[in-house]
C-alpha cells in the first residue's frame, strides 16, 4: 500500500484529504489550513511573477 503525504506539511494523509489545484496540478493536503497555506503561497508567487514582467 502506497503512503501519501500532505503537499504542505508532509504529514501522512488520512482518509479525508482535501484536493487543491496549483498551477494546473492537483495536490492533496491533510486539512483546510494546509489548503489555505498553499493557495496563499501560490497567490504570492504569481503576484511576484507579475511584478517582474
Amino acid at each position: 500500500m502506497k503512503k501519501t503525504t500532505c503537499a504542505a506539511c508532509d504529514c501522512e494523509l488520512g482518509p479525508e484529504t482535501i484536493t487543491v489545484k496549483l498551477g494546473g496540478k492537483t495536490v492533496e493536503v491533510c486539512c483546510q489550513e494546509c489548503a489555505e497555506a498553499l493557495n496563499e503561497a501560490e497567490a504570492a508567487t504569481s503576484a511576484a511573477s507579475s511584478a517582474n514582467e
